[in-house]
């Protein structure tokens, strides 16, 4: 009898590298982004990093889990990564799933109906990131910190962001075009993958740049 084995974030993670294939403008933005948060921390010793879009339910969340696991893999310790919105509304129910199926653990640290709160972690580890939708101001980001928007409708509508160091657009398609379809899991899935596999080429670039 064969056991199946259990699907690990390291797995998933390494896989979504290897499959990462950029174009060539794809790949200078990653590598600017890759040099302003090794600059930063190369300058203050620490970075934080917001990912924005406009309901900071899906594509923000991806980036910021990815990014926090990136770190963690790429031993980067001196970094924290957030997200926020244009408006509050909820940590998507199929964001989460997709990132459980790649191996994330989400236990309830606050009860809602409308935005709970979860502590977001993996097996093995050293520490856990708080997941929940909130604005751009909300007191648990960090300032000053790098914003990088993830949809055109948080960029075009967040002229301005006061705390920011610097600004980056790093678009995704939306998942939310699989919600109610056949394919709903897929779509969510594979845009976890993309942000995993475009996450781990950012902070792979950021580990070679550190002093």
């Amino acid at each position: 009898m064969t056991l199946l084995q259990k699907t690990t974030v390291r797995d998933v993670f390494e896989k979504a590298i290897r499959h990462t294939k950029l174009d060539i403008q794809r790949e200078k933005l990653l590598q600017n982004i890759a040099n302003k948060i090794a600059e930063t921390i190369n300058k203050t010793g620490k970075v934080h990093i917001n990912f924005i879009c406009t309901h900071n339910s899906r594509r923000s969340q991806f980036a910021q889990v990815w990014a926090y696991y990136a770190m963690e893999y790429f031993k980067i310790e001196n970094g924290d990564s957030f997200s926020s919105g244009t408006a509050e509304t909820a940590f998507h129910a199929n964001t989460l799933k997709a990132l459980e199926t790649c191996g994330f653990k989400f236990v309830l640290e606050e009860f809602n109906h409308k935005n709970p709160k979860y502590i977001i972690s993996y097996s093995g580890s050293s520490k856990e990131l708080l997941g929940f939708s909130k604005q751009v101001e909300h007191p648990v980001n960090k300032t000053p910190f790098i914003a990088i928007t993830t949809c055109g409708h948080a960029d075009e509508n967040c002229p301005v962001i006061l705390d920011a160091s610097s600004r980056f657009h790093l678009p995704y398609i939306d998942p939310k075009i699989g919600d109610g379809k056949e394919n709903e899991k897929e779509i969510y899935l594979n845009t976890s993958k993309l942000i995993a596999g475009e996450m781990g080429s950012i902070f792979k670039k950021v580990k070679g740049q550190l002093i």
